[in-house]
């Protein structure tokens, strides 16, 4: 009893960790960021190739505030935050599986620059995100 409790008060405050601060959040200029699924095709302008035993990286959001998708690696989410047409997700959580060296490579510039502020810009079935350090390409898959 003492052991489930113990999990529950525990699990209590990690999600009240992870709650946003009532800062700008993506709804408020997000436009059609949130209605998809994306999947990242181009890092600073070279396709990628999906890692060896890993998966497609995504970034996909459960509502206009939380964002969640596969680093090739691991899966992470996040608060989603668009402000004056840059976009981050804010305080990031991920699983933490090992994988192959090329795969933990796409993740660190994945995770990374998608912390970051990053310049956000949509055009049809595509969506940039660029910063300082690197250029996420992603495409549309599906609406969400």
């Amino acid at each position: 009893m003492k052991k489930h409790l113990l999990t529950a008060m525990g699990t209590a405050l990690f999600l009240s960790a992870c709650a946003g601060t009532g800062g700008s959040t993506a709804s408020q200029s997000s436009g059609d960021l949130t209605q998809y699924e994306w999947e990242l095709t181009k890092i600073d302008s070279q396709a990628i190739t999906v890692p060896s035993m890993g998966a497609v990286p995504t970034l996909g959001f459960e509502n206009q505030t939380m964002a969640h998708g596969h680093s090739g690696c691991n899966r992470y989410f996040g608060n989603a935050e668009m402000k004056d047409g840059q976009f981050r997700i804010e305080k990031m959580g991920m699983t933490m599986m090992a994988c192959p060296e090329d795969a933990m490579k796409l993740e660190q510039v994945m995770s990374k620059t998608l912390s970051q502020w990053s310049k956000a810009e949509m055009k049809g079935n595509t969506l940039t995100l660029s910063n300082s350090q690197h250029t996420l390409t992603f495409k549309a898959t599906q609406p969400m």
